[in-house]
């Protein structure tokens, strides 16, 4: 159970801006924008991932949000997916984005927010705890 002691909405606002975390076998980017949208980066680490990484590419963007002290991200397209095809004076065929968009219905991320402040946070997803730290203040005051 999660021992954060903000709100959803404290979390939410706490999150906006840039974070970089490493899994173990990822080292992750990613952008929460004000409008609850997000652009993710994900680069494999392990060699046996990287096929992987050439299938879907290596930069998504959904949407996210915090419930019960939980981060959701819904994938909505793989922009670097060699399978979102462009044929020559068509049109472009967004196969990856759709299985995205579909899968993300089935299978959101979601991590537990355990601790957050300013420039860190502490999530947990089903197999490890995760550590990030924030890159840049994107928030004017």
């Amino acid at each position: 159970m999660s021992n954060s002691k903000h709100s959803d909405i404290e979390i939410e606002i706490l999150l906006l801006g840039k974070w970089r975390f490493n899994t173990s076998s990822e080292k992750i980017t990613i952008e929460f924008k004000d409008d609850m949208t997000y652009e993710q980066t994900r680069v494999q680490t392990l060699l046996f991932s990287k096929p992987k990484e050439l299938i879907t590419g290596n930069k998504f963007t959904g949407v996210w949000y915090v419930s019960q002290k939980k981060l959701h991200l819904n994938v909505k397209s793989m922009p670097k997916s060699f399978l979102n095809l462009k044929i020559p004076l068509a049109f472009k065929i967004s196969i990856a984005d759709m299985i995205a968009t579909l899968g993300s219905v089935f299978m959101a991320e979601n991590y537990e927010v355990i601790r957050i402040n300013s420039s860190k946070f502490l999530i947990k997803d089903k197999e490890e705890s995760i550590i990030g730290t924030k890159l840049n203040n994107t928030r004017k005051y």
